[in-house]
């Protein structure tokens, strides 16, 4: 092997300046002279063809345009962990050399001062404390001297590993067996090979709780292999992965709480079922994975599914799901509190977004969060009442009555709004008074300019905004929540003509809408709390 080529080359990560990729070729290039590595780049650009030089074929790329050769010493095949800890740390013997073995050593950013001390045993001392370190973008590429680490670093928990030149699983159990109480490690966005048969009982991740496999190209199966070794594990990160196909979790991962599935192109929703039995599972985040439905065929409307028993967070932002039927099927996880959904075509269907977001609250009962935004309990009333009125209507068309011996809505009504049955026990039977149907926002629902101020708290400026005159008095109260991001307590609304100055009217009733208070354009709302 040339100087400056490690034996292992081979399939080893390196990195060329601000650029990743790994070696799949070390050897001789006809004609020219010398040795030459072969490496597929992460970043196609960077290449310049598939591993074929002048009709000979070097080595295979998956992009046609991946690969290139660079000479040996253009190449950084990375350092081992312990050295890039102590030159991010500022602890390595070089400074000392540097700086000689006075009575100053700069920690991190920090210069620790020493009276008549060795350096060597303080700097030894110093590498004691670190229980936080991020090695980031360090080049790291292998563990080093057997139990140098565990010699060295005995008190670390948390790692932040993640961009470096680490090749495989294998140099990550390398360097976490000799960290007795690692609990957080992160080791994203370094492509690594996982094996895809052998089973991992090593003890090196036994007190790991929060584990990070961003962008490593894991998949699923091998997930499972090396969860094995991970007995105590809550936090899973996994996001922009080739998980594309989910297996059944047996005797792993049971001990999940978070788990992040985003930018996977899982694509088909009934996959979820595979991990639907994850008992301790409390968040979980499919943003981005392509799916269309979400469906809980084990409960029938109104029932609670046994699957994802303990799921509070759901995140299906960046979806494709068109349906409302899939927000139905979300009232029937037992413990959800909370919701992001934000970025699918069911939004689409309605174009008022108050109104919006009422249908997802009337129609999802426990739900106390929606895109990040608290319920309140008038919030919530407000928008089950609503949903009443709003499709009293169909109710009534569908065979809905407010006798109940005569009440018989059809299946396909009971499919498309299972809680009304509950909503009509909870408020009752819309009255006819109320059935108007939906107001769609036309020209006769005319959109008033009005000034909304908080005399009560100077610090908010006035906010000038564009309502409906349809639009209830619950329902701007809803958007006020969420324009001033007002904490859980009761608005109190009234407002100034610009034709009566100085006369304040309150708007008491949430059912009335703003043209019931003969509120025009220009006139100013006066927010309270």
């Amino acid at each position: 092997m040339a100087a400056g080529v490690p034996p292992d080359a081979l399939g080893r990560r390196v990195s060329c300046g601000t650029d990743y990729g790994t070696v799949r070729y070390v050897g001789s290039v006809t004609p020219t002279a010398g040795i030459w590595l072969g490496v597929e780049w992460d970043d196609p650009q960077r290449g310049k063809h598939d591993g074929s030089y002048e009709g000979t074929r070097y080595f295979k790329c998956r992009h046609p345009k991946g690969g290139s050769f660079i000479r040996p010493n253009k190449a950084n095949f990375g350092v081992d962990f312990l050295t890039a800890v102590k030159d991010r740390y500022g602890l390595n013997e070089k400074q000392d050399d540097q700086y000689g073995t006075g009575d100053t050593v700069v920690f991190g950013t920090k210069t620790v001062e020493f009276v008549g001390m060795d350096s060597v045993a303080e700097q030894q001392r110093q590498l004691n404390k670190l229980v936080d370190i991020s090695v980031r973008e360090c080049a790291v590429s292998h563990a080093g001297q057997e139990e140098e680490i565990s010699r060295t670093c005995a008190n670390m928990r948390h790692i932040n590993l993640s961009k470096n030149l680490i090749p495989s699983w294998e140099t990550v159990i390398a360097i976490a067996s000799q960290i007795q109480n690692l609990e957080t490690l992160n080791v994203s966005e370094n492509k690594m090979r996982f094996s895809s048969t052998s089973t991992f009982t090593s003890s090196a991740f036994s007190n790991l709780k929060i584990l990070a496999l961003n962008q490593t190209e894991i998949t699923w199966t091998e997930v499972l292999l090396c969860a094995q070794g991970w007995p105590v594990l809550e936090e899973l990160y996994l996001s922009s992965n080739n998980i594309t196909v989910l297996e059944r979790p047996d005797n792993v991962l049971q001990t999940l709480k978070l788990l992040d599935l985003s930018d996977n192109q899982l694509l088909d929703g009934n996959q979820l079922h595979l991990i639907a039995q994850l008992p301790r599972l409390e968040q979980l985040i499919l943003r981005n994975t392509g799916i269309s439905s979400i469906h809980f065929p084990d409960a029938a409307f109104g029932c609670k599914t046994k699957m994802f028993p303990s799921l509070k967070r759901l995140a299906i932002n960046d979806n494709k799901i068109s349906q409302w039927s899939s927000i139905n099927e979300l009232d029937k996880l037992p413990s959800l509190r909370a919701l992001q959904c934000n970025n699918n075509p069911f939004m689409d269907t309605e174009k008022n977004p108050e109104t919006l977001i009422q249908l997802i609250i009337a129609k999802i009962s426990q739900l106390e969060v929606l895109n990040n935004c608290e319920i309140l309990p008038a919030e919530r009333r407000g928008a089950e009442l609503d949903y009443r009125k709003i499709f009293g209507k169909d109710w009534l068309e569908a065979g809905g009555h407010w006798n109940p011996e005569k009440n018989k809505p059809s299946e396909e009504f009971l499919a498309a709004h299972p809680r009304y049955p509950t909503l009509c026990l909870k408020y009752g039977a819309p009255e006819e008074g109320e059935l108007k149907g939906r107001q769609p926002l036309t020209l006769k629902n005319q959109l008033l300019t009005l000034t909304i101020k908080c005399p009560e708290k100077p610090e908010q400026k006035p906010v000038e905004k564009k309502l409906p005159e349809s639009m209830t008095i619950q329902k701007v109260k809803g958007l006020l929540y969420r324009l001033f991001k007002i904490p859980g307590s009761e608005l109190k609304l009234s407002y100034e003509s610009s034709k009566l100055e100085g006369k304040e009217v309150e708007l008491d009733n949430d059912l009335k809408p703003l043209q019931f208070y003969s509120i025009e354009s220009g006139d100013c709302v006066l927010v309270r709390w």
